[in-house]
């Protein structure tokens, strides 16, 4: 194991990107305290009044404390606001532990929309199942919710991935042996009924729990028999006479506290056979990742300056150092855990390899060149064969164009990284780091390809391409369409709103916000975050043989 050299120097410069990080962070939290809100404090008090827990409540009454990991927080951001927003979804996810043990959660949140669902719950709501198949993680449905948001219901009703996908789901993780855990606490309404009795055992809490097909004002209209929700699907008719769920309480702590008496019956999960050590900090602090990274994306930096805070003693086993440069792949172990690292390299590097002139040319910063995905496909082949997780950290601002290296097989050599990462069977987790442009972010394992865990740094952007070449782009065509004389003025003003709408969709909120990615994180907090993912990706021990389809040499 080499030992990564700590090349960062705390000057101005650091300073000044220290303060820029940091300062973004505070603005993320600040929007984050509003988010965690829900439908605010008239919602929640309402909610309190009913003897009802807020849904973050009844979380960190489930789980450990403070070992509640949430994601998808900025899911729904700056969306369906002719609806009146949608903050994080209305729906509570995330891993958290029960008496130690790794655990999905998913809790809706009344004080929004009374839980209704909207398109991005749903989304959400089939990525906790994902994971949980994915892993094989317990999850836990604490259900709250009136079901589809009916205003939107063309948009969740009757698609592959829409509502009914999560009764599907709800079939195969009960049939793979993934134990599913649910507490009526609130409104189960119509098909959203099925969640919880679908799941493998059930609970409700007297007087605010209800389940049924249909509600009162439904069951008036269609058969003329009126009667309220309680004695229609109450706790005592449903736990009592029809027999529907397992178990009744008399409030939400209760209910909460049984839940956690009985995983601690659950068995010991099976563990896969990844290698693992004694941890070991960083030697370098980790808090110095918010100075690493430029505020400008344009500009370059060591990408082994990020790996030197992130992995055990620093200690870093690089693959073909010399080679493909502009990609960095190596091993090393994360807090005790053997990893496969695939990390894009920004600093400007002269190649040392070959003596064809071609091969003397500098290199740009974070552009995947033939020989580094070449490089990338090999070493993703070989955590395979080891069995060994991969961690992709991504800034790439996509592959090399360009006669030379159309010549030296770009496209050959980008399709084996595709396949390699497609066909990959350990476990892959991603971060974005930076930039995330066009066919880099599919080389470098972005949404589409199987990545177990997706997270984003606040320096991240992700996008077809980079703002100021597509910005430019779009002006063109916009001139081209109008076909009259445009000013400079004009030009101007329009390249403007262009490049402003084009920033705003880089912003890693608005991935977060539609899901592309997990969670936006502090990059401090990366080393523990990637930590917690490697132990729930460990849940699940069956890897299968790794195969690719035919791939050009």
């Amino acid at each position: 194991m080499t030992i990564l050299e700590d090349q960062l120097r705390r000057n101005e410069s650091f300073d000044r990107r220290l303060e820029h990080w940091r300062g973004e962070l505070e603005h993320l939290a600040e929007a984050e305290q509003t988010i965690r809100a829900g439908g605010g404090p008239k919602r929640q008090e309402k909610q309190r009044n009913k003897g009802k827990m807020l849904a973050r409540e009844r979380v960190e009454t489930l789980c450990d404390p403070g070992s509640f990991l949430e994601w998808g927080l900025w899911v729904g951001h700056g969306m369906y606001a002719e609806h009146g927003g949608a903050p994080a979804g209305g729906v509570v996810t995330g891993t958290g532990k029960i008496h130690g043990r790794e655990v999905l959660v998913v809790a809706n949140d009344a004080t929004v929309k009374a839980g209704a669902w909207f398109p991005i719950t749903c989304k959400k709501i089939l990525r906790a199942q994902e994971m949980a198949l994915e892993n094989r993680l317990p999850i836990v449905y604490l259900v709250d919710s009136a079901g589809v948001f009916l205003p939107m219901q063309e948009e969740i009703f009757a698609d592959r991935d829409h509502f009914g996908r999560v009764f599907y789901n709800n079939a195969r993780l009960s049939a793979e042996g993934v134990f599913q855990m649910a507490a009526i606490m609130g409104s189960c309404v119509a098909g959203g009924a099925y969640l919880p009795i679908m799941s493998d055992e059930s609970h409700i809490v007297e007087g605010t729990g209800s389940i049924f097909l249909a509600g009162s004002h439904l069951v008036k209209a269609a058969i003329g028999e009126q009667i309220d929700n309680q004695e229609l699907g109450g706790a005592v008719v449903q736990a009592d006479i029809s027999g529907v769920v397992d178990h009744r309480h008399p409030d939400d702590a209760t209910c909460l506290a049984k839940i956690r008496s009985q995983f601690a019956q659950l068995a010991a999960a099976e563990q896969a056979p990844f290698a693992r050590r004694e941890p070991a900090p960083p030697r370098y602090p980790e808090d110095e990742l918010h100075g690493v990274m430029p505020v400008d994306r344009a500009k370059p930096y060591d990408v082994r300056n990020v790996l030197a805070r992130l992995l055990d003693n620093s200690e870093f086993d690089e693959f073909k150092e010399t080679y493909g440069q502009s990609l960095i792949c190596g091993t090393g172990w994360l807090d005790g855990w053997a990893v496969g690292i695939v990390a894009n390299q920004r600093s400007v590097v002269r190649r040392r390899t070959g003596t064809e002139p071609r091969d003397q040319e500098m290199q740009i910063g974070g552009v995947i060149y033939p020989d580094s995905a070449d490089k990338g496909a090999r070493f993703v082949e070989l955590c395979n064969q080891k069995k060994i997780p991969l961690i992709f950290l991504q800034d790439v601002t996509g592959f090399m164009v360009g006669s030379r290296a159309e010549r030296r097989g770009i496209i050959k050599n980008g399709a084996k990284m595709v396949n390699a990462v497609s066909n990959s069977v350990v476990p892959k987790i991603t971060v974005f780091t930076g930039n995330s442009y066009g066919a880099g972010n599919y080389a470098m394992c972005g949404k589409a390809y199987g990545a177990r865990f997706v997270y984003a740094w606040p320096s991240a952007a992700i996008s077809v391409m980079g703002g100021a070449q597509a910005s430019k782009t779009l002006l063109s065509i916009q001139l081209k369409n109008r076909g009259d004389a445009v000013s400079e003025e004009e030009k101007a003003e329009l390249l403007e709103r262009i490049q402003a709408r084009y920033a705003a969709a880089m912003d890693p909120r608005f991935a977060a916000a539609r899901l592309w990615v997990d969670a936006i994180i502090d990059p401090a907090k990366t080393r523990s975050v990637l930590s917690r993912s490697l132990a729930c990706a460990a849940t699940n021990p069956d890897i299968p043989p790794f195969r690719t389809g035919v791939m050009q040499t």
